[in-house]
């Protein structure tokens, strides 16, 4: 980036624990200077105020959980910010080196990036399948993705993850920002806002972010059910693309994987694992259908049905 830019950082919080202070630690380190950073904590009894104690360049904005929405806080929050741009991360996606904002910032001198997202490394713990699924998403190589990229990349054209993803501010504006009201998924439905407008989306991997769950088979499903509702709600972009498909290719390569990496026991795990993400998947894009108990059950956010 030839002129340095300002650069904010916006942090979804909810008693945040030791990555977060990790988290909090490298991005002082950062060899690219950050402007400020903005945490969006829900309930504040549950914030360690010593984690961000002296640091000049750190506001903390406290909401209650009845508030707090994923898209609507993070738009909240761009909204008291100042930045050229918008970086976006998790409280457990920690930094993996110092050059995080640098890498992501330099993807910005592509006039038609509009986004710029990390790739995200698993954690020590993570399990063999889901450390496969971390590289299938999150490849070695750099990308571009364009509106021209729909029939070669279909749903992928529109992935971006605000575990960790950097925004243009002009951009951010120009299409409305996130979605006000949106139980998950809020990063690739405005990443499908800029692709539609003829925008880029970039994946620089060498800005990389430690960060995996080990999610059981019940997680899987209501965070599936929660990913198919936000795909049905916004058709405008989602029908487009298939995401079963790419669901299917995961399932085979993994298959593979398995089989050359000399995990086959693992195969059995990896077929009831994707089929609790199937049956997730295709229970939320029929949600409007099923009864709003059940769907407050099978759901992650319980709190999106209250409101």
């Amino acid at each position: 980036m030839a002129e340095q830019k300002k650069i904010d950082v916006v942090i979804p919080a909810y008693k945040p624990g030791e990555k977060f202070q990790k988290l909090i630690k490298m991005l002082q380190k950062q060899t690219y200077p950050i402007h400020e950073i903005l945490i969006m904590n829900t309930e504040k009894a549950y914030f360690p105020e010593a984690s961000v104690a002296g640091l000049p360049n750190v506001r903390v904005e406290h909401l209650t959980r009845a508030e707090f929405d994923h898209g609507g806080t993070r738009d909240k929050a761009a909204g008291l910010l100042s930045g050229d741009f918008f970086l976006f991360m998790t409280q457990d996606a920690v930094p993996a080196d110092t050059y995080l904002v640098e890498k992501l910032a330099g993807a910005f001198d592509d006039e038609k990036v509009d986004a710029a997202y990390a790739r995200q490394l698993p954690n020590p713990d993570c399990s063999v399948i889901e450390r496969y699924t971390r590289s299938f998403n999150y490849p070695d190589a750099p990308s571009v993705k364009t509106k021209k990229d729909l029939p070669k990349y279909g749903i992928k054209t529109f992935f971006c993850s605000n575990v960790c993803a950097m925004y243009r501010a002009e951009t951010y504006w120009r299409l409305g920002g996130f979605e006000k009201k949106t139980i998950f998924n809020e990063d690739m439905i405005f990443a499908g806002k800029i692709i539609l407008n003829g925008g880029g989306i970039a994946y620089v991997p060498e800005a990389r972010v430690i960060h995996s769950h080990n999610y059981g088979n019940i997680e899987q499903l209501r965070r599936n059910f929660d990913l198919a509702v936000s795909q049905a709600e916004h058709p405008e972009i989602f029908a487009m693309a298939s995401s079963e498909s790419e669901g299917m290719k995961l399932v085979k390569q993994t298959t593979r994987y398995l089989i050359k990496s000399g995990h086959p026991w693992l195969i059995p795990e990896l077929v009831i694992k994707s089929g609790f993400k199937f049956i997730g998947y295709r229970l939320g894009k029929a949600y409007q259908k099923l009864p709003r108990g059940l769907v407050k059950r099978l759901s992650m956010n319980k709190s999106y049905w209250e409101k």
